[in-house]
């Protein structure tokens, strides 16, 4: 597992989790890992309308450092870069799941839009 430069003190358990998972694009990142299995850069980029590219390099970049995303680089030309959750991705995203499903309801309570990605 790689070492972050985020190693705390931390308040609790809410508090060292919330530190990898801040910022608007990490949850989703993570959600769209989940969903469509190991993507290219592009292929994320796409499924997260309104990122930039420089986001999502950092988000990626500190995702990786966390133990949360794999990044396998294969010596091709022109060059391919695959990303795919780990293990502790995995589990980080079945501890979102119960907040998923309160967005969910959220999102019905109060009738608001839902954006849809193609599937390209």
């Amino acid at each position: 597992m790689a070492t972050s430069a985020r190693q705390g003190p931390y308040f609790c358990g809410i508090d060292a989790a919330m530190d990898v998972v801040t910022g608007k694009w990490k949850s989703l990142i993570l959600w769209e890992l989940q969903e469509h299995g190991t993507r290219r850069f592009a292929e994320l980029r796409r499924g997260l309308p309104g990122v930039s590219e420089k986001m999502l390099v950092q988000h990626l970049r500190e995702m990786e450092e966390d133990g949360l995303v794999n990044r396998q680089v294969y010596p091709v030309v022109p060059p391919k870069v695959e990303y795919s959750l780990t293990e502790h991705g995995v589990s980080l995203n079945a501890a979102l799941e119960s907040l998923a499903v309160w967005g969910q309801e959220r999102i019905r309570r109060i009738g608001a839009d839902k954006i849809t990605v193609d599937a390209a």
